[in-house]
């Protein structure tokens, strides 16, 4: 029996047998908030879209994620949110793009400068922070945005979506559980402008890949940092239906979500240099 197996098991017998894999609860059993914030200034994914009032699939996905595990989940597409009460939240997640300050039909009030600031101020003080596929496509441009050196990655294109092979670097991260490597069909995103001090977790196979973006070394895909006080956690997983809805997936957002919000404690010594030492290089 793997240990996946006896872990659910053992949540068997506890009466907990719905209880997701990748997700560990608070200590001292609070009922934890996360705010989910999915404004598109830029290019707006389908994960993100909604119909009318109707939630967009993603945020369905995550809101029900929530629920199994014990969480609340507020979605919004209001950047006026983050000149609010931030102190509510256990963690802020984004699947945005574009500049989040700029204006954009369709897609709710933009941030403010001051809210932008807060955000950040806000994860430097110890707020847990999870960016999903496109937040490394939000303040993107020349140099390396404030909000780009939190996050610790930024988006530079895409190729057809196709199955990929992403290989296991941190085996005991939350929500890892065995797996050496995982193989799924996704719009993988080629990043650069990487921190320096990235636990990487998910590394990004190119070898066989179709595009021309990828044709350059593994790369992160999936990784931990702390910025200052706060725990951030970045994976390039969301474009399509399917990997939110893939258990393997939900296990690994889980487990990310959870140890931002400082549920569960993991080593996230810097790894960048020694498993994709040649992050950086944009050709072979």
């Amino acid at each position: 029996m793997i240990r996946r197996e006896m872990l659910k098991a053992s949540a068997a017998a506890l009466g907990l047998s719905a209880f997701p894999f990748g997700w560990v609860g608070a200590a001292e059993k609070k009922k934890q908030k996360l705010l989910y914030f999915t404004r598109s200034a830029g290019f707006e994914h389908g994960a993100v879209k909604r119909s009318g009032d109707e939630l967009a699939f993603s945020e369905k996905t995550l809101t029900e994620m929530g629920a199994r595990a014990g969480f609340d989940v507020v979605c919004t597409k209001d950047g006026t949110v983050f000149d609010g009460d931030l102190d509510q939240y256990d963690c802020i997640a984004f699947y945005t793009s574009g500049n989040l300050l700029a204006e954009k039909p369709g897609q709710g009030p933009p941030m403010s400068a001051e809210g932008k600031e807060k955000l950040l101020a806000a994860v430097a003080a110890g707020k847990g922070f999870v960016g999903f596929h496109a937040a490394t496509d939000s303040f993107r441009g020349g140099g390396i945005d404030p909000y780009i050196a939190m996050i610790g990655g930024e988006f530079v294109s895409h190729g057809p979506q196709q199955e990929a092979t992403l290989t296991v670097t941190s085996p005991k991260f939350p929500g890892i559980g065995d797996y050496e490597s995982l193989k799924l069909n996704e719009e993988w995103y080629a990043l650069s402008k990487f921190a320096d001090d990235l636990h990487v977790i998910l590394v990004q196979e190119t070898e066989g890949m179709k595009g021309g973006c990828y044709q350059r070394p593994p790369f992160p895909a999936t990784w931990a940092r702390m910025h200052e006080k706060g725990r951030v956690f970045y994976t390039s997983f969301g474009h399509r239906d399917d990997i939110w809805t893939n258990p393997t997936v939900q296990e690994i957002m889980l487990g990310g979500i959870a140890w931002t919000m400082g549920n569960v404690d993991a080593d996230v010594t810097p790894n960048i240099s020694q498993v994709t030492p040649k992050a950086g290089q944009m050709t072979k």
